[in-house]
């Protein structure tokens, strides 16, 4: 499966962004997915995902102003991020699997990533 995200930007702080993954097949419909961020010197960090059966959870620093969503027809997983702070300022990947996977970051690859740069 190859994941193609996009949707990144430069945007100021306080400002908004929607991301856009796209699958090449239907495994958003049939599994876990996640979406996940790496900072300059920082190591890969799962921010959001959403089960197979379309439970949620986020991490601490998203929490109430990011929101991931799934369209599996479309083969799209989205994040919806709101009030973005100058931490946000990473390059974000989504990814699919088990729940297993989605803890270990453990896939058989990743996606080229979008940037996102929260600056004034």
């Amino acid at each position: 499966v190859q994941f193609v995200e996009s949707g990144g930007t430069l945007v100021q702080p306080g400002g908004s962004l929607r991301l856009s993954c796209v699958a090449s097949t239907t495994i958003f419909s049939i599994t876990n997915a996640a979406w996940y961020r790496q900072a300059p010197g920082n190591q890969r960090e799962r921010i959001a995902s959403i089960s197979r059966l379309g439970s949620t959870s986020y991490a601490d620093s998203v929490k109430g102003r990011f929101t991931i969503s799934r369209d599996g027809a479309r083969k799209t997983v989205s994040l919806q991020m709101n009030n973005l702070k100058p931490e946000d300022t990473a390059v974000y990947y989504c990814n699919a699997g088990s729940a297993e996977a989605l803890r270990s970051m453990d896939f058989e690859s990743w996606g080229q990533g979008t940037q996102v740069t929260v600056s004034s």
